[in-house]
């Protein structure tokens, strides 16, 4: 099915429903599940009552589980400013829409004598599509894209992030949603600071702005624009799983 959508020059935008690629990690009780911050792996078990129990397998009459994940750690996730201020905000209240224009970019981060893997403003800047201005949401793929990011244990690793002069370019660009292939977008131990979060959700961004990570992007999709669902569970928290999905322009 053809659908249209207003970009933000208010030009008709048409894509196919048919064709969209999920950009998402699965949460999954399997032992290769993404796991990142040393978060407790995902968990589900059968309701036990009495002499019911929530498995067929196990001769229940139906499957009824308890699950028990960590947002943040277990797979794809869309977060609001409530992951990093005092007020419990829910991304109920600030996601009101989920079909946006995107770009997608690759990228090779720089590693510093540190030893860490950083996105770079310069990195950006060279990148960044002349006249892009009918768009607000940034899709982010690092290079090399090894599908073993689906599975990554990410603990103690210090994968790459992005630095604040990066993330600040993104916001001077207007960019209100961005969706990388990270656990985070600040480093894995900074002592708190959490600039990048801190520098994107800034002053009158805070309640229209999301972060969307640990997502993978095939290598079979090329750079370029796309539309994108950005499917959400309906749960009152700072971050909820999520599934964006993608679509060629038509």
């Amino acid at each position: 099915m053809i659908l249209y959508f207003k970009n933000l020059n208010e030009e008709l935008i048409a894509f196919d429903t048919t064709e969209g690629i999920d950009i998402s990690i699965a949460y999954t009780s399997k032992f290769d599940q993404v796991n990142c911050f040393y978060a407790p792996f995902f968990q589900d078990e059968p309701v036990k009552m009495g002499s019911f129990i929530g498995s067929v397998e196990q001769g229940g009459p139906v499957n009824f589980f308890n699950t028990k994940i960590n947002i943040h750690g277990n797979g794809t996730h869309t977060e609001c400013v409530g992951h990093i201020s005092k007020e419990r905000e829910s991304i109920i209240d600030v996601l009101n829409e989920n079909i946006f224009l995107a770009h997608l970019i690759s990228l090779y981060p720089t590693q510093r004598e540190n030893g860490d893997k950083v996105i770079e403003r310069f990195t950006l800047e060279n990148l960044w599509p002349e006249g892009a201005s009918d768009w607000n949401t940034l899709i982010i793929r690092t290079l090399p894209n090894d599908s073993q990011k689906k599975s990554q244990k990410y603990s103690g690793t210090n994968p790459t992030f992005i630095d604040v002069e990066a993330m600040r370019f993104i916001v001077e660009k207007g960019i209100q949603h961005i969706l990388v292939d990270l656990p985070s977008v600040d480093r894995e131990e900074d002592g708190g600071r959490l600039e990048a979060h801190n520098c994107f959700w800034m002053d009158g961004r805070a309640k229209k702005c999301t972060i969307t990570e640990l997502i993978y992007v095939p290598d079979s999709v090329l750079d370029g624009k796309y539309v994108l669902n950005l499917q959400t569970a309906s749960i009152a928290s700072d971050a909820v799983p999520s599934k964006p999905i993608l679509y060629k322009l038509k």
